[in-house]
């Protein structure tokens, strides 16, 4: 794998090992990548001169302070962001202070939390912070984005993920996947019970613009302290007010899907 990197490449590979671990050695680099030492430090020292990387105690480097900058960039250049966090946080308090709503973007076959409004943190409703990322076939989440691709990303993301969609759903084809997806579009929500964390309810809304899905907003609530058709009907409120407010902001854009 790694001897076909090409060397253009070889700054994005690297980036991309800190994904599954805080801290490299150039050695570990180099092996991970089956380039010599000495390639790789120069590649790693690229790195450490943008900030990209930081040097650490045991010659490790672990993300440097320029993703940091990159996303404050993202949060103050996000017209979605400033739309959506004042419904949030209304969202919130008009339901119950064991709750938190939650912001996502579809990323690769995942999806991305991207904000987060929390009423009560002592709830212990589950981790759901700016990066972190949940699976595309589970949850309220991720369902209701997923309910608003095109049957050819569907099928595409299926077939890639067909072992994995069987082991933690009850779909057993394609065709069960789309007959779902289908009646969540139809009724705009999606509603999942503890399929992330266990005793959640996680009801979901999708934000539209220019007849496309850009993201979802979720209301995770206890299970206890759940009344499901005002709390459904308050986050496809939510949303729909997003949606049309997004679409007044000038600049507004559609990521590609």
């Amino acid at each position: 794998m790694a001897g076909e990197i090409r060397t253009r490449n070889r700054i994005l590979h690297i980036l991309q090992l800190f994904d599954g671990r805080g801290a490299w050695s150039v050695e570990e680099i180099a092996g991970e990548m089956d380039v010599s030492v000495s390639s790789a430090y120069r590649d790693v020292q690229e790195l450490v001169h943008a900030d990209f990387l930081t040097p650490v105690v045991g010659a490790r480097y672990v993300l440097g302070p320029t993703f940091a900058h990159f996303d404050l960039l993202m949060r103050q250049g996000d017209p979605l962001l400033k739309v959506a966090e004042p419904h949030m946080r209304r969202l919130v308090a008009a339901t119950t202070p064991s709750s938190a709503t939650v912001l996502t973007r579809s990323y690769q076959d995942k999806v991305m939390c991207v904000h987060q409004e929390i009423g009560d943190p002592a709830a212990r409703i589950g981790r759901y912070e700016r990066g972190a990322t949940m699976p595309m076939f589970r949850g309220a989440t991720s369902k209701v984005i997923l309910a608003h691709q095109s049957r050819r990303t569907l099928e595409r993301m299926y077939l890639a993920n067909e072992e994995q969609v069987r082991a933690v759903s009850h779909w057993q084809s394609l065709k069960d996947l789309c007959r779902e997806l289908d009646a969540i579009r139809e009724a705009g929500v999606a509603v999942s019970d503890s399929e992330i964390t266990p005793g959640t309810i996680g009801i979901a809304a999708p934000i539209l613009l220019e007849k496309r899905v850009v993201a979802g907003l979720s209301l995770i609530v206890r299970a206890d302290q759940c009344r499901l058709e005002p709390f459904r009907a308050a986050v496809i409120d939510a949303a729909q007010q997003i949606s049309r407010k997004l679409a007044e902001v000038d600049g507004a854009w559609v990521a590609r899907t």
